[in-house]
């Protein structure tokens, strides 16, 4: 129930939630340019997004295009950091949501 409740009272603040919209339209650009400029399929586009935002990079995508990989070292330095603190704020929510309870 704390889970339900507090990911409702993070949904609600909307400083959160034009954090949780920038965080998921910077997925859905990155999406797009690897699937256009790489000739990806959006699942394997969407898929390299997420793995180099969170930093996992398992290595079986890669770009090869120069435009590609000029794209991807500045997705990479923005898009680490805006994942980073989209996550912190949401522990940050959680826990004060957690001692508050």
């Amino acid at each position: 129930m704390f889970i339900i409740t507090s990911t409702i009272s993070f949904l609600k603040d909307k400083s959160y939630r034009s954090l949780l919209f920038t965080t998921n339209f910077f997925i859905a650009l990155g999406t797009i340019t690897y699937h256009f400029l790489e000739g990806w399929s959006w699942l394997d586009s969407l898929y390299f997004s997420v793995i180099t935002l969170t930093t996992i990079g398992y290595g079986d995508f890669s770009p090869q295009t120069d435009l590609g990989k000029m794209f991807t070292l500045v997705y990479i330095v923005i898009g680490v950091a805006l994942i980073l603190v989209f996550f912190n704020s949401l522990m940050l929510h959680f826990k004060k949501q957690h001692d508050t309870h």
